[in-house]
């Protein structure tokens, strides 16, 4: 675990220890390791090796991240945001093998997309190639990137929150019982994964407030379809663990926004490297550059 509040030079330091810690305890030395990869949540540049100030990792602003693991460690470094990385990581070792168009959807705290194009990594001119969160798919709705009624507003840990928040309060306002949120007090408290249990156990509201999430997520996707033309759309995060609540509304909106031609060759699927995508993901930014 690290804390982002501390600062870019405590949390380097951090990960550079972790870094001496594992090899010393897998008895590796440091020149048979060929490159170091580095996933970060974004905005970065990838080109210019540094980190622009993600809002998760607050006074992170302008960092030098590669330069600082060169320099310790004399090995090519490279950097990806963590929506690239993990479709890298998905492409190689999971869901997207032997596929040379993929779409990595990250769907958690936020929306974003990674993109490999004719078997090659997309990021764009500079880095900023699948913000597909960043998408306005509804006048109003929950914000998401800055954004009511975005891709990532309907689609993401904190929206799903966000639209349970809402429609709890409406019901008991009226005076209704519902099963995630008992009183009006206790609304904050709710989350993705709360509303999720409630579906799982059969909580009507709960299952309408995916369903609504899965409407969304199939227009994003139709979107994503006709413009990319890909082979395979591989979800991570809230659709690994709840895709059966998502997919029936996803599903039936694709097949009524979709061109047939694109969406005939197409397959949705979950990621497949669960929670060690993210150990995957740094091995592939580094395999990737090498």
């Amino acid at each position: 675990q690290t804390n982002a509040h501390a600062g870019a030079d405590n949390m380097i330091a951090h990960l550079i220890d972790g870094i001496q810690s594992l090899l010393l305890k897998n008895s590796i030395d440091i020149q048979e390791v060929l490159g170091i990869g580095i996933s970060c949540g974004g905005p970065l540049n990838s080109k210019q090796s540094i980190i622009l100030s993600p809002p998760n990792l607050p006074g992170w602003d302008e960092v030098p991240v590669v330069k600082n693991f060169a320099d310790k460690f004399n090995l090519p470094v490279s950097l990806q945001n963590d929506a690239n990385a993990c479709a890298l990581a998905e492409w190689k070792f999971g869901a997207g093998k032997s596929f040379q168009n993929i779409i990595f959807l990250t769907f958690g705290t936020g929306m974003g997309a990674g993109l490999i194009l004719n078997g090659k990594l997309y990021s764009g001119t500079n880095d900023m190639a699948g913000e597909a969160g960043h998408i306005r798919l509804s006048n109003t709705g929950p914000v998401g990137y800055g954004k009511a009624g975005s891709f990532e507003g309907f689609c993401s840990g904190s929206g799903i929150a966000q639209l349970a928040q809402m429609k709890a309060k409406e019901k008991l306002q009226a005076g209704e019982k519902v099963s995630f949120c008992k009183s009006i007090a206790g609304i904050n408290e709710i989350t993705a994964l709360s509303v999720a249990e409630a579906a799982h156990n059969g909580d009507p509201l709960a299952k309408e407030i995916y369903q609504l999430s899965g409407t969304y997520l199939g227009k994003g996707i139709a979107v994503l379809i006709d413009i990319l033309n890909p082979e395979v759309i591989i979800i991570g995060g809230i659709f690994e663990r709840s895709g059966e609540l998502l997919i029936p509304a996803m599903e039936k909106i694709i097949k009524e926004e979709t061109l047939s031609l694109s969406r005939n060759v197409c397959r949705i699927v979950a990621a497949a490297l669960g929670e060690n995508i993210g150990d995957y993901a740094a091995l592939s930014v580094a395999a990737n550059n090498l």
